[in-house]
């Protein structure tokens, strides 16, 4: 059984709009009120410990769980909420339940638990920056023809018909586990997060490798066939934003320092702009999924590099092409597909995929980012920078499957370009965990 989730786009009345705004406003309410008496026993306990006084006879601790938080709510909140019986209280589970898991994340980050980038302490949700969102867990929970059924807030009609997920839920083989509602862009959008039993999949090529490179210029260069171009969305409305950018600015905008609202021809523009922000996105997701589809349903192993794009995004001269390519959206869609139809292997952030050879194995010392043809000075290879990277990581596809690891961290794997004229042992190669198909000698190279 695997989780997923399906989306569709709602289309509520003004009534059932209103009324999903109150149920994630609930959800924010419950969050802020849990957050603040968090951080009003931490002072607490900060402040005595500068008294002097002792861990153990000062003010005890809170618990930071889901159960603590919804004990503790159900006391309060008559007084922290009235209104708290027009909404159903998944609501305020929900907003709790994110709150506990905001913290727990934290002290994980706190403490070296969690592995990745350091998590900062929540901060109190707004109304205006927040995401307006509310999760369902209990209650009627459906998915019908042209309809969501929701608790507290009843049939909902969606802008397209469930035909996938309805057919899965007829055969027995999917069961919904909740539903999450989320306002963004301008619409409303619903979750199902659905347990569901897959069959196994097989690629087209099962017996194939590819190495996929991925680029500013051209967005994936493979080893086998044709370079997959960058469509370049972001940039090719850069035009029409800065017009709608400056008819904006020309409007009368809110400023919350002296009470001023916004104009209505404020509102317009600023709903035209954003309309401009919101294509490029569903462009660029949808070449995603596309490209991420074709690779991982054609080949039974792929073979990425792993990125520092934090890091790369902090060069300003690159920065708005390489969110614009969305490297980190590829490798994150191609991990999950990978995984129904083969296997996907992510080599080391360190390997020197554009250094080495493709052709004899040979590695340079030094490669400047404006050589954008690899010439191999030990057997005269010329092909394009790229391309050369991309065939060297498709070579780490047969080396993962006969590779034997010493140390347990790949950093000893003797890697053989096969189908060429030489044998290398390469430190930091790759992490094979996740390949499922043995491949034979010279497969996809």
């Amino acid at each position: 059984m695997t989780l997923l989730a399906y989306r569709y786009a709602l289309d509520p009345t003004p009534r059932q709009a209103r009324y999903m705004a109150g149920h994630c406003a609930a959800a924010r309410r419950a969050f802020n009120w849990g957050l603040g008496r968090v951080k009003a026993n931490l002072d607490q306990r900060a402040a005595e410990r500068t008294y002097g006084i002792p861990d153990e006879l000062g003010t005890p601790s809170l618990t930071w769980s889901l159960y603590s938080f919804r004990r503790d709510w159900n006391q309060a909140k008559n007084d922290v909420a009235p209104w708290w019986a027009e909404y159903s209280k998944e609501a305020y589970s929900s907003g709790l339940d994110a709150l506990a898991a905001a913290l727990k994340n934290w002290g994980a980050s706190r403490t070296g638990k969690r592995n990745g980038a350091r998590v900062g302490f929540p901060r109190f949700k707004s109304k205006r920056r927040a995401v307006h969102s509310c999760r369902f867990t209990t209650g009627t929970i459906r998915c019908e023809q042209r309809h969501a059924a929701l608790p507290r807030i009843g049939r909902v009609k969606l802008h397209e018909h469930p035909a996938k997920l309805l057919d899965a839920l007829r055969e027995g083989s999917a069961r919904i586990m909740s539903a999450t509602i989320r306002f963004e862009r301008g619409r409303w959008f619903v979750s199902f997060t659905v347990e569901q039993s897959l069959p196994e999949l097989t690629p087209a090529r099962p017996d194939a490798a590819i190495g996929v490179d991925l680029g500013i210029k051209t967005l994936a260069t493979l080893s086998e066939g044709p370079p997959v171009e960058n469509p370049r969305h972001y940039i090719q409305a850069q035009q029409k934003l800065a017009r709608l950018s400056r008819r904006v600015s020309r409007r009368r905008g809110p400023d919350r320092r002296i009470g001023q609202a916004a104009s209505k021809r404020w509102q317009r523009a600023n709903a035209q702009r954003n309309r401009v922000h919101h294509r490029v996105a569903d462009q660029r997701r949808d070449a995603m999924h596309k490209l991420t589809t074709r690779l991982a349903s054609t080949y039974a192993t792929v073979v990425v590099e792993d990125l520092n794009i934090t890091g790369m995004l902090s060069n300003r001269k690159l920065a708005r092409h390489i969110a614009d390519a969305g490297f980190g959206e590829f490798r994150r869609q191609l991990e999950y597909k990978a995984e129904r139809f083969g296997g996907l292997i992510v080599a080391d952030r360190w390997f020197p995929s554009s250094k080495t050879c493709s052709g004899c194995g040979a590695v340079k010392a030094k490669l400047l980012l404006s050589e954008r043809e690899y010439l191999c000075d030990t057997c005269g290879l010329i092909m394009d920078r790229d391309k050369n990277a991309a065939r060297n990581l498709a070579a780490l596809a047969v080396a993962a499957s006969s590779a034997e690891t010493q140390n347990g961290r790949g950093a000893d794997q003797k890697i053989r370009v096969t189908g060429q004229v030489a044998e290398k042992r390469q430190p930091g190669t790759a992490s094979a965990g996740q390949t499922r198909t043995p491949l034979p000698e010279g497969a996809g190279v």
